[in-house]
């Protein structure tokens, strides 16, 4: 039976708020915002609730995202998974170092910051971890982003690929400290409106501006789209696109603060 019981005042900050579970599925806690999802529990992060409604995300996710709906709206649902050689370790059990370094609560607070700083990224709904020991799983429920999609399947059906656009917004993360991670051609988004929104955040930070990270988030990006589309990353409409996002990187970079 689930025992969900909310913590003391104190935990509550603006637009956060933490419960604590117990019962069948573990010992952990939930961070959310209250103005989107008055009421939470463990099983929002089950996609086997409802099942007729959870659809496998197709790319990304390393086989753990889902579409789900919620109150809130229409929804992504991530289980967290380790990629490389620590999955031969173990595909999902992180060192349990404390519930604000968890991998879900530390995406859904910088998620929230990004927000606040009027950067495009996913509206984070709820994260949650279950504790198993010296270790722990994680989740992440994140307002689904509609009609979009990712630089690496326009460039994979030979689509324009709005590169300037890319480097303008890259730029605006940057400039407000934002490091994502994982920069790569699956995680830049277009939307039918033509914004560009970066998505998946996992390990992200905020931190103070420096030329060193910036750049080596943009080689990262740039190694991603030489492994996406090979030889043609050489071809004279790439490396001009290519230009025309540093181009628009370098614009926003050099705007007086």
């Amino acid at each position: 039976m689930l025992d969900c019981q909310t913590m003391d005042a104190n935990t509550l900050t603006g637009s956060e708020a933490v419960v604590d579970f117990r019962g069948a599925t573990g010992v952990g806690a939930i961070v959310f915002d209250p103005a989107l999802l008055p009421r939470v529990d463990p099983s929002l992060f089950d996609p086997r609730v409802d099942a007729n409604a959870a659809v496998p995300v197709a790319v990304g996710g390393r086989g753990a995202a889902w579409f789900v709906r919620t109150q809130a709206g229409d929804a992504v649902l991530r289980h967290y998974r380790r990629g490389g050689l620590a999955a031969r370790v173990s595909r999902d059990l992180y060192m349990w170092q404390g519930a604000q370094r968890t991998r879900g609560f530390r995406e859904f607070q910088l998620l929230q910051a990004l927000r606040e700083r009027g950067l495009p990224v996913p509206t984070p709904l709820a994260a949650a971890y279950w504790r198993f020991g010296t270790g722990y799983r994680a989740s992440l429920l994140m307002l689904r982003l509609t009609a979009t999609r990712s630089m690496g399947a326009l460039l994979d059906g030979n689509l324009p690929v709005p590169w300037r656009d890319i480097g303008i917004a890259i730029a605006l993360f940057h400039r407000a400290g934002a490091c994502h991670a994982d920069l790569n051609v699956d995680n830049v988004l277009m939307d039918a409106n033509g914004e560009c929104w970066l998505i998946d955040f996992d390990r992200g930070v905020l931190r103070a501006p420096a030329l060193g990270w910036q750049q080596a988030n943009i080689a990262r990006l740039r190694r991603s789209l030489r492994k996406r589309i090979g030889a043609r990353a050489d071809a004279p409409e790439a490396v001009n696109g290519w230009d025309a996002l540093l181009d628009g990187w370098n614009e926003v970079m050099r705007q007086p603060t």
